[in-house]
């Protein structure tokens, strides 16, 4: 793999550890962002190119001479417009865009298939899948459920409600089970899937080594740390009511959290061991040590979007 590696969504979560691993390994890397002068304030070492998804001038330019392209690009925070209808059209133009540059390549990380009704967010992942793999390039598709880092949307949720609530209700979605992975594997499975050699268009399920619910999640996240905190069933709390609760209480976006929520209501386990079968080589992080990890690169950031009541409430039960 020697050729120019293009991530677009360089700026996400984990775009962030993707031209990191890329650039310590000496791949040339274009970082994609609808917002150069941001970018390269904050990462100035980094090749920025301007790249918006509904701007195919902009494609044209950030594609041009490329290996391969890295498609991390999630619009959940778009919240006037149809979900579905946006991440399919722009990743039919992302694709037409890769064709006409010659790309080789094209990698995308997306989500799992639920056992019961897909959410918006859901539906919105598999077809962008099914539009990027519906033309003439190779296109391999990871499909990861909750991710564990520090500054996933998803971790967030888990993370701050396992440690800032020492009492709290359990509403019916956090009782399907899923297979939380850690950041540095979906990383190695994204690199991999790149220097794949194959013709062919495919699609992966990426799970983490171990099928919990969302009750099993948060103690093991608080059990990290030495908590145990008290968990009520409830019958019922819908996912928008559950989506105010996270507002308060995580660091979440809003928008985003009530989209991840939706997404929770059936359970989210592969069949098999997906794209690991295929990299043997490939090792996954044990749970524990990826949520280890996690707290780790977040210890030195402060408890935000918390009233300085709650704050003080949650210090002194947790002193009790």
């Amino acid at each position: 793999m020697t050729g120019t590696i293009v991530v677009c969504g360089a700026r996400g979560f984990v775009g962030g550890h993707l031209v990191t691993a890329l650039g310590a390994a000496g791949v040339p890397v274009r970082a994609g962002t609808r917002d150069v002068a941001r970018a390269r304030a904050q990462r100035p070492e980094l090749d920025w190119v301007a790249l918006d998804v509904e701007d195919e001038a902009s494609l044209d330019a950030a594609f041009a001479g490329a290996d391969a392209i890295v498609y991390l690009v999630h619009q959940m925070r778009e919240r006037d417009r149809n979900l579905v209808l946006l991440e399919r059209q722009s990743a039919t133009r992302v694709r037409k865009a890769a064709e006409r540059a010659g790309v080789r390549r094209i990698v995308y990380l997306g989500g799992p298939v639920p056992a019961g009704a897909a959410s918006e967010h859901l539906v919105a992942r598999l077809q962008t899948g099914e539009a990027l793999r519906a033309g003439s390039l190779s296109t391999i598709e990871l499909r990861a459920g909750m991710i564990i880092g520090a500054k996933s949307q998803s971790w967030l949720i888990v993370r701050d409600l396992a440690l800032r609530l020492p009492v709290m209700v359990l509403p019916q979605w956090l009782r399907s089970r899923s297979q939380p992975i850690g950041v540095d594997d979906v990383v190695a499975a994204l690199v991999h899937a790149i220097r794949i050699d194959s013709d062919r268009s495919a699609f992966y399920d990426l799970p983490g080594p171990e099928i919990l619910d969302g009750r099993q999640i948060l103690e093991r996240v608080g059990g990290s740390v030495g908590m145990k905190p008290i968990m009520i069933p409830v019958p019922v709390l819908t996912p928008r009511l559950s989506s105010y609760w996270l507002w308060l209480v995580t660091r979440a976006d809003y928008g985003i959290a009530r989209k991840l929520v939706s997404g929770l209501l059936s359970d989210l386990v592969s069949e098999d061991d997906g794209f690991w079968a295929i990299a043997p080589h490939l090792r996954r992080t044990p749970l524990d040590e990826a949520i280890r990890r996690a707290l780790d690169a977040e210890a030195s950031e402060p408890m935000a979007r918390f009233p300085a009541l709650v704050e003080k409430t949650i210090r002194k039960l947790r002193a009790d």
